[in-house]
Order: C-alpha cells, then sequence, then structure tokens
C-alpha cells in the first residue's frame, strides 16, 4: 500500500495535480470522481489534507468514505 506523508498528501488538492485526495484515520481516499470535490473543495474543506479531525462538525457519517477507492495510507 503507497504511504502519503502529509506533503506527498497536499499534492493531491485538485490543483496541483488531477488527483484529489483526503485522508482519514489512517487511509488515504481518491475523491476526485465524487462532484461535491470539484476544484479540491468541498464546502469549507480542502482536498490534500487529513480530514479525520474535522468529521465530527459534518453532516454526515464515516460511512461515507465506503464510496471511495482507498489508494494508501496516511503516515
Amino acid at each position: 500500500m503507497t504511504e502519503f506523508t502529509r506533503s506527498q498528501l497536499a499534492l493531491h488538492n485538485g490543483q496541483d495535480k488531477e488527483t484529489i485526495y483526503v485522508a482519514y484515520q489512517g487511509l488515504v481516499y481518491d475523491v476526485t470522481s465524487s462532484r461535491l470535490w470539484r476544484n479540491g473543495k468541498h464546502y469549507e474543506h480542502w482536498a490534500g489534507q487529513d480530514l479525520t479531525p474535522e468529521l465530527a462538525d459534518a453532516p454526515h457519517s464515516e460511512n461515507v468514505f465506503e464510496k471511495f477507492e482507498t489508494v494508501g495510507k496516511f503516515v
């Protein structure tokens, strides 16, 4: 499994590269296909970072990540 550091994950923010990745609880998810993550932004959340601490404020549960492919591990 590919490992992503904070700086490597930050490159997948939907602007520096075409891929849009986010991390949650140690895993990295590819959300590129989601219309809700266009341009690397989803409401007040930005792609290319660990969203674990931000999920508590979200109107959905962690089950939302089941829709997306896991592409690596956040280290």
